[in-house]
């Protein structure tokens, strides 16, 4: 089974850029890319922050463009969203609280959608009703689960990403730590880099946006890093006993050699050795 991680949309006005790219073309180019070589994807995720400034025109497009894409799509609201906003467009997604949860069942196992977003604020919050309604989806069901949320549920020792990150990690690690067993993998957002680890013994995994990038400073500790870095998004195959993540840099615009070009160099498949 295949499934699509795109994160970090950061939908715009049309033309407006952040970093000097244009986040819309982007993910144009992103939905295309991604159809082209995986067409054959059972489910694509966007992990939030789809909308830069939480604009209600922003959801109105996106609502109009996943409509009409072939994959079924499901989303997850971030930082820059606003709850109000977005489930003017897709009420669909609201739980029982007005959080944008919710459940989707795939080959895989069943994919739970977390709402971390909160007001006035870049962290994360995961309150007491978002915490239940979790606790319910893990209890009901044997699994296994894919948990999907923005919020980085972890440190990941850059101070600029840290201080935004989900700063109720403790009960929500406690949380799914006791259904280790039955959660494949948490895929996570936000901090527009790859990242791997794992979430209370889960393993866990995150990328770059569509649109901007970071880079890993470490001796940085206000700002958040930008760069030229490739646009990405993520592939997932998942077996029956093992999770293989991709990270697609659609955006590089360098060489790629194909079989068949003048400088094109084969592998040798037995001794790896060009």
């Amino acid at each position: 089974m295949k499934l699509l991680h795109l994160s970090d949309i950061h939908l715009t006005a049309p033309g407006a850029t952040i970093g000097g790219r244009d986040p819309r073309a982007n993910f144009e180019r992103a939905l295309a890319h991604a159809l082209r070589d995986h067409h054959d994807a059972e489910l694509m995720v966007i992990t939030g922050d789809l909308s830069d400034w939480g604009d209600l025109a922003d959801y109105h497009w996106l609502r109009q463009r996943l409509d009409e894409y072939p994959l079924p799509v499901r989303l997850c609201i971030g930082n820059h969203d606003r709850r109000a906003a977005f489930l003017s467009v897709f009420p669909d997604l609201a739980d029982e609280n007005g959080f944008v949860q919710g459940i989707h069942d795939t080959a895989a196992g069943r994919c739970l959608f977390l709402d971390t977003a909160h007001p006035e604020t870049h962290a994360g919050r995961y309150c007491e009703d978002r915490l239940g309604w979790l606790e319910a989806r893990l209890a009901e069901h044997d699994g296994p689960f894919l948990l999907f949320m923005h919020h980085n549920p972890m440190p990941v020792h850059l101070a600029p990403f840290d201080q935004i990150r989900l700063l109720d990690e403790a009960p929500f690690r406690q949380l799914v730590g006791r259904h280790r067993a039955k959660i494949r993998h948490v895929f996570f957002g936000h901090c527009h880099l790859p990242l791997a680890g794992s979430v209370a013994g889960i393993p866990a995994s995150s990328l770059r946006g569509t649109n901007h990038a970071s880079f890993p400073l470490f001796s940085e500790t206000r700002l958040l890093s930008a760069s030229d870095l490739p646009q990405a998004y993520g592939v997932v195959f998942f077996g029956d006993d093992y999770v293989t993540v991709h990270m697609v840099e659609f955006g590089y615009d360098g060489a790629i050699r194909v079989e068949g070009s003048p400088d094109y160099q084969a592998w040798d498949r037995e001794t790896m050795v060009r």
